[in-house]
């Protein structure tokens, strides 16, 4: 239904195409669904794909298995295959990347070969390229990471400015928010290690622990504002809330308790 809707199908069944060049190319293909201006439009032998938009799955040639919702969703994507993108814009320059989520507009939008990444919120892992097995949940969280792997964000904003870091994981608003090069932090709370750049190996569990810190290393704070204002400071442990809150530069320190 629509000018040159299905207009090379020779033998494929269980197609619908609905607008505008929808399944234009498509020749063998099957079990397609196309609605929208331009869906689908180069897809030759795919199937199981469903477009729905103007232009979701554009330039879909042989990738299976893909569901494109909200206009120029999936529009790059040739081969990558298992694909799912809900709303304008995500995963839009995915070209043989497969098993990707994105959810929200210009989640994952900047997705080209990288597999296995979860995007939901607005902008979520918005310039990712290549960076594999990340789970971002929010508005904005991972969203100038590029080429880091197995990374974790759950909360508004939470690991915003991670680009190649590995192996963090942030849960809270605004959690390891600044957060670029450092990997293997734990960041769990409402801005926890939120001003961490390049500092390693941290765990900081509870609201604001290890705020201020930023490429201290290896340091363990448990409880609200533990450790808070340690900045470069490496080897401490401060376990109960407002432990060693004031500690900046101090290395190696043991605190436990309630204020200590």
């Amino acid at each position: 239904l629509g000018y040159n809707s299905l207009f090379s199908n020779t033998t494929a069944n269980n197609n619908t195409g609905v607008g505008t060049h929808a399944l234009f190319a498509n020749t063998t293909g099957t079990n397609n669904v196309a609605m929208g201006c331009g869906a689908l439009t180069a897809n030759t032998t795919a199937s199981n794909n469903t477009a729905v938009g103007l232009r979701t799955l554009l330039a879909n040639t042989t990738g299976a298995y893909n569901t494109a919702l909200g206009a120029e969703t999936l529009d790059a994507n040739s081969t990558g295959e298992r694909n799912t993108g809900l709303g304008t814009g995500a995963l839009t320059d995915n070209t043989t990347g497969c098993y990707n989520v994105g959810v929200g507009y210009g989640s994952l939008a900047n997705n080209t070969t990288a597999n296995d990444n979860v995007a939901v919120g607005y902008f979520s892992l918005e310039a990712n390229t290549t960076g594999t097995q990340n789970v971002a949940v929010g508005s904005c969280t991972l969203c100038t990471n590029t080429t880091g792997d197995l990374n974790v964000a759950i909360g508004c904003l939470a690991l915003l400015a991670n680009t190649t870091a590995d192996e963090n994981t942030a849960i809270g608003s605004v959690a390891m928010c600044t957060n670029t090069t450092g990997g293997c932090n734990t960041g769990i709370g409402t801005a926890a290690m939120c001003k961490n750049t390049t500092g390693n190996n941290n765990t900081a569990l509870g609201h604001s622990s290890l705020n201020d810190n930023t490429t201290g290393t290896d340091n363990v704070a448990i409880g609200k504002e533990s450790l808070r204002a340690n900045t470069t400071a490496g080897g401490n442990t401060a376990v109960g809330k407002f432990a060693a809150v004031t500690n900046t530069t101090g290395a190696a320190l043991v605190a436990i308790g309630a204020n200590a």
